[in-house]
C-alpha cells in the first residue's frame, strides 16, 4: 500500500532505476564540489565586495593603507614615487612625489569610505575611494595628478585640455616608466 498517499516505485521515480545508497551519495558530494568550485572562481573574477571606512594614509600617488590593509586605487594610475617628470623650462620635478602629496591632501580632509571591488594580481584590494562626497579617484586624475588607467577618461581629458598637473609637463605614463624601470 501507498505510504501517506505516495505510490511505491519498483524502479523509482519516473522509471529510474536505483543503483543505491553510496553511489546517491558520491553524486551528492560531486555535485556539491562542482558548486564549491563555481562560488570560488565566481568570487575570485568578482572579487569581495565590501566596503571600508577611517583615516587613510597615502603609500604612494595611487595607493594607501586604510584599516590596516593595503588598497589601490581603482581606474587610475599615478607616477611612481621615485618617478621624476620635465618642466617646460627643462627642469626636474618629482612628480611621483608631488602625486602623493595630492593624495594626502585629500586624504588629511577626514575619514575616508572605500569601496573594495577585486584583489589586484599583489593582493591589495582594488578600491573606489570618496572622502565626503568627494569622489579621491576622480578628483585625482582631473586635478592631473594621475591618468586613467581603466576609467577615468573624460577626467583625463579635461586636465589635459585645461594644462593641469602631468599635463603641465613632459612625462612618461607610469605603466611606460615601470617597465623602463624594474625595482
Amino acid at each position: 500500500m501507498a505510504r501517506f498517499g505516495f505510490p511505491r516505485w519498483k524502479d523509482g521515480p519516473l522509471g529510474w532505476r536505483r543503483v543505491g545508497r553510496p553511489v546517491d551519495i558520491v553524486v551528492a558530494l560531486g555535485l556539491l564540489g562542482l558548486l564549491a568550485i563555481a562560488g570560488a572562481v565566481l568570487q575570485y573574477r568578482l572579487g569581495p565586495a565590501r566596503s571600508l571606512v577611517g583615516v587613510a594614509r597615502a603609500i604612494d600617488g595611487d595607493s594607501l593603507r586604510l584599516a590596516g590593509e593595503e588598497l589601490r586605487l581603482q581606474g587610475l594610475d599615478a607616477p611612481e614615487f621615485r618617478q621624476t617628470c620635465t618642466d617646460p623650462a627643462g627642469r626636474t620635478v618629482e612628480c611621483g612625489r608631488a602625486s602623493r602629496r595630492a593624495l594626502e591632501v585629500l586624504l588629511a580632509r577626514g575619514l575616508v569610505t572605500c569601496e573594495i571591488g577585486r584583489i589586484d594580481r599583489y593582493g591589495r584590494g582594488l578600491a573606489q575611494c570618496r572622502q565626503g562626497e568627494t569622489d579621491i579617484n576622480a578628483t585625482l586624475v582631473r586635478d592631473g595628478h594621475a591618468v586613467a588607467y581603466g576609467g577615468y577618461r573624460s577626467e583625463e581629458a579635461q586636465a589635459q585640455a585645461a594644462g593641469r598637473g602631468l599635463w603641465a609637463l613632459r612625462f612618461e605614463r607610469p605603466e611606460t616608466w615601470r617597465r623602463m624601470h624594474p625595482h
